[in-house]
C-alpha cells in the first residue's frame, strides 16, 4: 500500500479548542511528524482554517477522528501527496491566466 507523506485539510471548527489545542493534539498523533494550521477565515461561531500536515506514513483516521474530538469537520481534502518522496506542485503553462 502506498504511504500517505502529506495532507491538506479543510477544517471548520469551533472557536474553542484554539489553534494552539488543534496543533499540540494533531501534532502528538504517532503518524504526524510536523504540521501547519492557517486560519482562513472567521465566522460569528467557527473558523475555517487549513491544516497542513506531515509524516512517513499518515493514518487519515486518526487525524480525521481528532479532529472529530476536538468538536471540528473536515470539509474536505485539497492535497494528497502519496509514495516514496514528496512531489512539489509544479506551475504549468495552464496555470498563467
Amino acid at each position: 500500500m502506498v504511504k500517505i507523506r502529506r495532507l491538506v485539510l479543510d477544517v471548520m471548527k469551533p472557536f474553542e479548542p484554539n489553534m494552539i489545542v488543534y496543533a499540540t493534539e494533531l501534532g502528538g498523533l504517532h503518524s504526524v511528524n510536523s504540521l501547519n494550521i492557517v486560519l482562513l477565515e472567521t465566522d460569528r461561531e467557527v473558523q475555517n482554517i487549513k491544516i497542513t500536515l506531515e509524516g512517513e506514513d499518515l493514518d487519515y483516521d486518526e487525524i480525521n477522528d481528532m479532529v472529530k474530538k476536538l468538536a471540528g469537520a473536515i470539509h474536505s481534502i485539497d492535497l494528497i501527496a502519496a509514495g516514496s518522496s514528496i512531489i512539489e506542485s509544479q506551475a504549468t503553462p495552464q496555470d498563467k491566466v
